[in-house]
């Protein structure tokens, strides 16, 4: 009689065990008790202050206001965007806030001035532009960044061609001269290893003044004569367009959320159960549907002389980010050597990775997503005045980040925290000027957030750490 010999599971049984609902859960109640959090403060905190606000201010849960705060927060949301390819790798970006600004500048001088940046800077000015922009092309060269080096190679060309006015030219230079700027930020953390913080602080300081010298003290460039460049924050889908987005989006969402679990399962790979995963899908689109359906109706305050429907342009802007950076971080060689390099750099350079160039791309990724934010913000105001991307406005990306669960220690994060913070924040600011609060209180109380937020990062740091390491 022939024994029949069973494959054995050997060290990898955990991936090919499938487990029930209630497995699920329990493992989930372990992740929490382990330290492990998630995105779960950001969301108990997020639906504590809709109760809140919704309690204390009638105004606050109207169709104009909701409205309004998904495009107050953007400029901010999605600098924080950018922001989290610098912190998975344990560094900071201080500088990204007044990168952003020089990007809104150069914006707004080439559609005032009908593209001849030459005369709106001063010859001494436009050829230290110059020949930064094609410093950093050869920076990103150097290290083999193609896509650094083209943008900033755009960015030269574009700042000399003598081009006419033309909203997508302005948005291209805009995001050319971000992508620029992270060669040169990029450049001096991986290879000359000067400590990021120092970096940027310094370029925080020089951005600022760049800003001063293109705007001029006390100065204000508009852009609110041109209605593409001024519709990117104030304007909205059209009805059908806005119910052709949720189906693109809602399908998109549900077939790859559907094919990866149905990848799993056919290979025998640990997964979640199917009750769970199509619970998630329905809740998803159940909340994206309802969303789409308020913001369609009309929310003009005064709908006899104008009508606003639809959903702000910002969403599908922020939603294509949000798409291509977690497909970037979570199915791309290059998101898990992001990751390699936050969790144990020397490691990662012993298993091969390009240390270097990886850290680089992160400054110059963070850089380009701080230029849309740019766009998105001067968009909103209307005008770029002395001040832009300054005061606390990259402290306010930093924070929504990590309130969103990004870690500041490097190795966990994902563009969906900087979404999910980037709300809390917007919640909190626009709940309290509804409320009649200063610029004081509500700068204390956004403060005591981002420092709950870290410290709940530490400590969750520190739980799940070995015992020898807490």
């Amino acid at each position: 009689m022939t024994e029949r010999v069973s494959t054995p599971v050997a060290d990898f049984g955990i991936d090919t065990t499938s487990r029930g609902t209630g497995e699920a859960v329990r493992d989930y109640v372990g992740k929490l008790r382990r330290g492990d959090l998630g995105a779960l403060p950001a969301l108990v905190v997020l639906a504590a202050l809709l109760v809140l606000f919704t309690a204390l201010s009638e105004d606050f849960l109207t169709l104009n206001n909701l409205a309004n705060l998904l495009q107050h927060g953007a400029g901010q949301t999605i600098i924080a965007m950018g922001l989290v390819y610098v912190l998975l790798l344990g560094e900071i970006d201080l500088s990204a806030g007044t990168a952003s600004g020089v990007a809104a500048s150069l914006l707004a001088l080439h559609f005032q001035h009908d593209g001849n940046l030459l005369g709106a800077m001063g010859t001494a000015v436009f050829a230290a532009f110059a020949l930064a922009l094609a410093g950093a092309a050869l920076l990103a060269l150097l290290l083999r960044i193609w896509l650094g080096a083209a943008l900033s190679a755009l960015a030269l060309v574009l700042l000399v061609g003598g081009f006419g006015a033309n909203p997508w030219l302005e948005m291209l230079l805009a995001v050319s001269t971000g992508a620029a700027i992270g060669c040169v930020t990029g450049f001096a953390v991986s290879k000359v290893r000067i400590p990021s913080f120092i970096v940027t602080l310094g370029l925080f300081i020089t951005w600022s003044g760049v800003v001063l010298q293109l705007v001029g003290p006390g100065g204000t460039i508009s852009v609110r004569e041109s209605p593409e460049l001024f519709a990117v924050a104030n304007g909205n889908l059209g009805p059908a367009a806005s119910w052709a987005l949720f189906g693109i989006a809602g399908a998109g969402y549900a077939v790859v959320v559907g094919h990866r679990h149905l990848v799993r399962l056919r290979h025998g790979l640990v997964a979640q159960p199917t009750a769970l995963v199509v619970a998630k899908v329905v809740a998803v689109l159940g909340c994206g549907g309802l969303a789409t359906f308020l913001l369609v109706l009309d929310r003009s305050p005064h709908p006899e002389l104008a009508s606003i429907r639809g959903v702000p342009l910002v969403v599908p802007i922020i939603l294509v980010l949000l798409v291509v950076g977690t497909h970037v971080l979570d199915r791309t060689r290059y998101g898990r050597h992001l990751r390699a390099i936050g969790d144990n750099r020397v490691a990662a350079h012993r298993a091969g990775v390009d240390v270097a160039r990886i850290r680089m791309t992160a400054f110059v990724i963070c850089s380009s997503v701080a230029a849309v934010g740019a766009i998105v913000y001067t968009s909103k105001t209307g005008s770029v005045d002395g001040s832009a991307g300054g005061g606390n406005l990259v402290l306010f990306a930093v924070g929504a980040a990590v309130i969103g669960g990004t870690s500041l220690f490097g190795g966990k994060g994902r563009p969906a925290d900087a979404v999910l913070g980037g709300a809390v924040l917007a919640t909190v600011q626009n709940g309290l000027n509804l409320l009649g609060f200063p610029a004081a209180p509500v700068n204390v109380i956004t403060g005591l957030v981002l420092v709950a937020a870290a410290g709940a990062d530490a400590l969750s740091r520190r739980r799940s750490a070995p015992p020898h390491e807490r």
